[in-house]
């Protein structure tokens, strides 16, 4: 799925930026949250993975 390499560039760009990661004046903060939502919204992944083993 797209969203666990999204996830995984976002945290590290967390690392590099450190605390100005979470200060919501950057617009990194928002991309961060955005990220973090995905994983929700797109579904479960491990749920997705069976989906798609499942269809013929």
């Amino acid at each position: 799925m797209v969203t666990d390499p999204a996830c995984i560039v976002a945290d590290r760009c967390l690392q590099l930026l450190g605390g100005y990661g979470y200060m919501k004046e950057y617009s990194f903060a928002h991309l961060f949250a955005d990220t973090r939502v995905l994983r929700i919204l797109a579904g479960a992944n491990e749920i997705m993975k069976e989906l798609v083993a499942r269809s013929p």
